[in-house]
């Protein structure tokens, strides 16, 4: 049933679609067509299924975290995305789309990023297809993310520091809509994450499933089931339906997305639009988007994709939060337990283990999606 969706236009239940300019209208179904035609031809599999072998690395491994485990209760393992080259799930979406991009013929590449892993994921791999990059990022992001930044120039790409409203995801993706706008003849919009107007948000699911399709085979030949729980951070929430799509239609598997408490969209929004699609949205009772805040720049967001509004409401999913506090113990428990620092956002799922309370023969799968070396910096001031 889940997997069936989106409709033909995009919907997810009552969320999704296609609420945009009409300037943007020509370029979205271009690209609806293109997904259409190229997605399931063979040369363009075989072609995206070697450079995530050969470049991303995949398949990433699913590690039994014992330590932790034997600390929290249950078999909690980790699906390894942060051994991804560029160190999140990012780069698997990426080179998904700008192989898309190279069949339509498309000579300029823009994205957005937040915590700077989108960014740094696009810079790669159009320094890998010889394809110029222009990534917008908002300016508190590039302060905290600093190193990210320089990754990205350093890969060849232009970051334009975006300094209006609250300078986070949010207008960093308005800028890049507006830059697409100007220029969609030659130019390929690389969306990070499962929102906006329709296709994106299938699109970006589709590519990063690859997480949850692994991660499935894998559990099994290790326990010879399903799994109990499957846990993931959500922002915009890319790496969390990518873990959770090809479980979507096994009800015994339990599900939970954890957003940032102060960016919940989810678990405090309200149904409305943002950048192109119905969805939850943190907004007034006069429809104004509300500023958020968390420590970790990829969930500092004003709304979600509308896939995961749609899982809340038919209570697929459970979503919960995890304050900043929260995510500085995940950051620092995992560390120290494992000797794996993971990201900021992910830090967030792995803070929710502790309210858990797992049996011994319950397992848990949290997609670890993306590595702390972009954080350290930033929690070296909080901890």
């Amino acid at each position: 049933m889940f997997m069936e969706l989106p409709d033909k236009n995009g919907h997810f239940g009552e969320f999704g679609g296609r609420f945009v300019p009409e300037t943007l209208v020509s370029p979205l179904e271009e690209l609806t067509d293109a997904y259409l035609k190229y997605k399931d031809q063979e040369d363009f599999k075989e072609e995206l299924d070697q450079q995530l072998e050969h470049y991303a690395g995949r398949p990433t491994p699913l590690f039994l975290a014992q330590n932790l485990s034997a600390r929290l209760g249950g078999k909690i393992y980790l699906k390894r995305e942060d051994l991804c080259h560029t160190g999140a799930h990012k780069i698997n979406n990426v080179l998904g789309q700008l192989l898309l991009a190279k069949r339509m013929g498309k000579k300029r590449i823009i994205a957005e990023t937040g915590a700077g892993q989108h960014g740094v994921a696009t810079a790669t791999g159009c320094a890998l297809l010889g394809l110029p990059c222009v990534v917008y990022m908002g300016e508190v992001d590039v302060k905290r993310q600093a190193l990210n930044v320089f990754r990205m120039q350093l890969l060849g790409a232009k970051v334009v520091t975006v300094k209006s409203g609250s300078r986070t995801l949010k207008d960093a993706i308005n800028e890049a809509l507006r830059d697409w706008m100007s220029s969609a003849r030659d130019t390929f919009y690389c969306l990070g994450s499962v929102v906006g107007p329709h296709p994106y948000p299938t699109i970006v699911r589709d590519f990063q499933s690859v997480i949850g399709k692994e991660a499935k085979g894998q559990h099994f030949d290790l326990e010879k089931k399903e799994p109990d729980y499957l846990l993931a951070c959500v922002g915009g929430g890319s790496n969390a339906l990518g873990l959770f799509f090809p479980f979507l239609d096994d009800p015994e598997v339990k599900i939970i997305g954890v957003e940032a408490a102060g960016a919940a969209s989810l678990c405090l929004g309200t149904p409305g639009v943002l950048h192109g699609a119905r969805t939850y949205v943190l907004q007034t009772s006069t429809g104004q988007i509300k500023d958020t805040h968390s420590i970790s720049a990829g969930l500092d967001y004003s709304a979600v994709g509308p896939e995961h509004a749609n899982l809340k409401d038919m209570k697929r999913v459970s979503y919960v939060t995890a304050s900043d506090k929260d995510a500085l113990w995940g950051f620092k428990i995992l560390s120290e337990t494992e000797g794996i620092i993971p990201a900021l956002e992910s830090s967030h799922a792995i803070a929710h283990l502790r309210k858990m309370k797992l049996s011994k023969d319950q397992t848990v799968i949290v997609c670890l999606s993306g590595r702390g070396d972009k954080d350290v910096e930033e929690a070296r001031k909080l901890v």
